[in-house]
């Protein structure tokens, strides 16, 4: 069992949160509060810190309201919640796969952000991800072709996603979005810089607020580069400078992401993203969240330890392969 399962379960003893809407919440709270500050007079954001949710990104269709009443509220999160923790059918793959609510990874169980809004999207009005730009397209026709050139998900290691091989995945950020479990992080604060480690695949930031510019364009990375600020009690990033290897629902090395982490109660930071790229959509967008103080410490997220689960996979592959093969030859033979 994964180190990273342990923390999970650590978390299953947290009582769960009550319902608010973060909309709500913020503007009820913030007027009142007054956030701790580190010894050097920043706000206090240092911790450990979730941001699971059951609120969708994008607003359910057919749904055409910004925010449920807390009644609907209940009835989303019982049906989501008995989804997450359903009775499998012996033989199929969702089957072989360890339960989550066995270890306490299933969010029902840990702590996780109620939110009365239909969709994290605020921004467009519809809770919708913005069309795709004429670019956007060519580079997504780009993209299936050269993973048709590699063969099917499943026919190498390198055609395989990237979270799957553990070397990296969309969500621990930026933007920093639920990552379905292990979605946790751990704030430090230091003179002149903010550290933000994530669990799921043990990614970590080093945000310098020194104003320093983002280097030159030619210089590229996985989680791109981020310089921070303060705007009275909110911290500013902004991450530029991607390599486009690991995109963000679609997005390419252009990306801009600019967050905003304010503290707004002592369980609760306000966390609000803009994504900018119209090399991919045709128009900003943005998602409104929270953070929930949890327990720590941050495990370690051994993935599939030695990369058994990635040879395991191709070699399950490889014999799937093989029973069709024969299942054809003996068809073409009767």
């Amino acid at each position: 069992m994964n180190a990273s399962v342990v923390s999970g379960f650590s978390r299953t003893v947290i009582a769960v949160s009550l319902a608010l809407s973060m909309a709500g919440a913020v503007a009820a709270q913030s007027p009142a509060y007054k956030a701790p500050r580190t010894p050097d007079g920043q706000p206090d954001l240092q911790g450990f810190w979730t941001n699971a949710t059951y609120t969708p990104l994008e607003r359910p269709n057919g749904v055409t309201k910004t925010h449920y009443t807390p009644e609907e509220l209940e009835a989303v999160l019982k049906k989501a919640a008995a989804a997450e923790t359903a009775q499998t059918e012996p033989g199929t793959t969702a089957d072989v796969h360890y339960d989550f609510s066995q270890f306490g990874l299933d969010r029902s169980q840990s702590t996780f952000v109620r939110n009365l809004r239909t969709s994290l999207i605020v921004d467009p009005p519809d809770g919708k991800i913005p069309p795709i730009s004429a670019e956007g397209k060519r580079r997504l026709a780009q993209r299936a072709e050269e993973q048709k050139r590699l063969g099917g998900r499943w026919d190498s290691a390198e055609s395989n996603q990237l979270d799957d091989r553990c070397l990296i995945m969309a969500g621990p950020g930026p933007p920093m979005m639920d990552a379905a479990y292990n979605s946790n992080y751990h704030i430090v604060q230091t003179q002149g810089f903010v550290m933000i480690l994530t669990e799921m695949i043990h990614d970590v930031r080093v945000i310098p607020l020194d104003g320093r510019p983002a280097p030159d364009a030619k210089v590229r990375q996985w989680m791109g580069v981020s310089r921070g600020r303060w705007e009275g009690d909110t911290l500013v990033v902004e991450t530029t400078n991607f390599n486009g290897k690991n995109p963000f629902r679609g997005s390419t090395e252009n990306l801009k992401v600019t967050e905003r982490l304010r503290r707004v109660a002592d369980d609760t930071i306000e966390y609000k993203f803009t994504v900018e790229d119209p090399a991919m959509w045709t128009r900003p967008w943005t998602v409104e969240s929270a953070m929930r103080k949890t327990v720590g410490p941050i495990f370690e997220h051994a993935c599939h330890e030695g990369n058994f689960g990635l040879y395991n996979t191709l070699v399950g592959a490889r014999l799937e392969e093989q029973r069709a093969a024969e299942d054809t030859a003996k068809k073409s033979s009767n």
